[in-house]
């Protein structure tokens, strides 16, 4: 459900590592004094599981063994093996289900099939047995990291666009534990596959182990990752440098008590301009990538129960696109981008959630001045990600027992975008 709620002002002044921008962005941070108070919010790690439509849900463990015996139902032209398996399974990602067909997993009317491309059609009979996942390797690279904090406890990065979080097979170096281990001089760490998902940010499971020769490290999971951004996704991050810190951060994180802000540019304005959206988040079943909320998902086993706060901060463009913040109560994968498509303000730059450029060029063409029309169809072809910032973190730290609470000015793409919005809009107006 959508509800309006109150949301009380302060100044960021109480912030203690507040990161200022260079002068030609402070346009864009004059939103700042206006971001209201922390509220509590937290995160938490989504029961992946397997299922048939016809079977009772499965609660995940890896989904290793897990058997699939199905008829092909009456499909439209030619699909592939691999893409169908994939659409009948929750939380196994594609990549997984191509080596179970690669390992000889999978028969089609009693035949072994090996080749991913191979197509299926109705009334073929489908048997599949997951394979076991394979461990992944993560080695110390030499990537420059934007420090925000660190202490001999625990890092607080600013993690760029673009950078994934943690190693997974289609990401195996050039992420953020690759940095992590060079920069604290860790050694080259074995730790259990996830599933691929591009998670927005969430826990991890306890259940996930890691291997390596540092003691330190032993039982975390993921040289010490706690939560993790989008890809896409900019901002901030606590990295833990030891077991203790991980375990004392993912407590925090279970209990709801870390301080999560972000902002985001959307396409068009929130209405109302703030509340609270309550609807379950799930895996969109035409779109297996994807995320979707889902009205009555929980009771039918299809979605988690996800809950975000919004405000909208400023109005842009003659209500073409508007600056908001979010603060999550929950912490779904992809939750932000699911529930903002499902307001109907998909964030600008999304093309998986809605958010297309065709889509933005519509609406800001007509609203922008002339003479910044060129500019914004320039800046919106360059748009390769979606417009959202992890902008504050709090937590108590894990060792000293203070609260530490950290900010992060958006990056200049977004920044840019922020401004000529802003300045056309009123030159529009006028």
């Amino acid at each position: 459900m959508l509800s309006i709620s109150q949301l009380p002002s302060f100044s960021l002044t109480s912030v203690k590592s507040l990161r200022y921008p260079s002068s030609s962005l402070s346009l864009f941070f004059s939103f700042l004094p206006r971001v209201s108070n922390f509220v509590r919010a937290s995160s938490g790690t989504p029961n992946l599981v397997a299922c048939s439509p016809t079977e009772s849900i499965i609660p995940r463990v890896n989904n290793a063994g897990l058997r699939i015996e199905e008829t092909v139902d009456s499909v439209q032209g030619k699909i592939r093996i691999d893409s169908w398996i994939s659409s009948r399974v929750i939380g196994v990602s594609r990549a997984r289900v191509q080596s179970s067909i690669r390992l000889g997993l999978v028969t089609v009317n009693g035949r072994v099939i090996d080749k991913v491309s191979h197509n299926v059609k109705a009334g073929d009979e489908v048997n599949c047995t997951i394979s076991e996942l394979q461990p992944l390797k993560a080695e110390a690279e030499d990537i420059p990291l934007d420090i925000v904090y660190e202490d001999k406890h625990l890092l607080v990065v600013n993690k760029p666009a673009h950078m994934v979080v943690h190693p997974a097979p289609g990401n195996p170096t050039g992420t953020l534990v690759n940095g992590v281990l060079h920069h604290c001089s860790l050694p080259c760490v074995v730790y259990s596959n996830p599933e691929e998902d591009d998670s927005d940010d969430e826990t991890f499971s306890d259940d996930e182990e890691m291997t390596t020769s540092s003691s330190s490290y032993a039982a975390s999971v993921r040289p010490g990752i706690v939560h993790r951004l989008d890809k896409g996704t900019t901002g901030l991050l606590v990295v833990a440098k030891d077991e203790h810190s991980h375990a004392h951060l993912a407590e925090q994180f279970k209990l709801h008590t870390i301080e999560r802000v972000y902002v985001s540019l959307t396409t068009g304005v929130p209405s109302p301009p703030q509340g609270r959206i309550e609807i379950p988040i799930g895996r969109d079943s035409s779109n297996r990538i994807r995320m979707a909320a889902i009205p009555g998902g929980v009771s039918g086993g299809r979605a988690r129960h996800a809950a975000s706060r919004y405000k909208v901060i400023e109005t842009l463009a003659g209500g073409g696109s508007a600056l908001v913040e979010w603060r999550l109560e929950t912490g779904r994968t992809h939750q932000i981008r699911a529930h903002a498509k499902y307001m109907g303000v998909p964030l600008l730059g999304d093309e998986v959630y809605g958010g297309t450029k065709s889509m933005a060029l519509s609406l800001l063409q007509k609203r922008v001045s002339r003479s910044d029309q060129e500019e914004i169809i320039e800046l919106i072809s360059r748009l390769d990600r979606p417009c959202l910032h992890a902008i504050v973190l709090g937590f108590t730290h894990p060792c000293t027992g203070e609260i530490v609470n950290f900010s992060c000015p958006p990056p200049p793409d977004l920044a840019e975008i922020v401004g000529l919005l802003r300045r056309s809009g009123r030159e529009n107006a006028n």
